[in-house]
């Protein structure tokens, strides 16, 4: 009796795992939907602004060989950028919107000659640009700017400060 009422019981718990993965599943075609949208519109900006990407992991990867490298985070409120950003980053305001000339109204007032200074006289050297998350197109921005301005070896990184952080890497802060 006692064993009959254990398999009742495990089997009941199966049902219902099986029951909760079968919900919880449900909907992976429509999430793949959204996954798609998210990925073409990521390329398609790529191939716009005639930019790379970089992963998490390689730029992390970079910064560790320290790497010569200007990073730039887009972030849109200066408070989102002094509370945490990635290690040696530099702040510089990008509307969502594509520019199809410079804005200083776009900008929060900073001009295209500011932002040619932050990104320095090299224009063969690494330029990173990112901003929060993958749907941020900030990121896209600055980059296809840097990209319009001549530099090279410019990198979009699209999972930003999110995926950065979601990796465990170390943030840096302006008190």
């Amino acid at each position: 009796m006692k064993m009959a009422k254990n398999i009742i019981s495990i089997g009941a718990i199966c049902v219902l795992m099986f029951s909760l993965i079968g919900c919880l599943g449900s909907d992976k075609f429509g999430q793949e939907v959204e996954k798609e949208k998210g990925a073409v519109k990521l390329v398609r900006e790529v191939q716009r602004g005639e930019y790379d990407i970089i992963t998490t992991a390689e730029l992390k990867g970079l910064m560790d060989k320290k790497e010569d490298m200007v990073i730039i985070d887009t972030m849109p409120y200066e408070a989102s950028y002094k509370k945490e950003h990635v290690p040696g980053a530099k702040q510089f305001l990008f509307p969502i919107p594509d520019m199809v000339e410079w804005d200083v109204k776009e900008t929060d007032g900073k001009t295209k000659e500011q932002f040619i200074e932050l990104l320095g006289p090299d224009k063969d050297k690494l330029i990173v640009i990112y901003c929060g998350f993958v749907k941020c197109t900030r990121s896209h921005n600055g980059a296809a700017w840097a990209k319009k301005l001549g530099y090279t070896n410019v990198k979009r990184y699209p999972g930003g400060i999110f995926a950065w952080k979601g990796a465990n890497n170390p943030v840096a802060s302006v008190k």
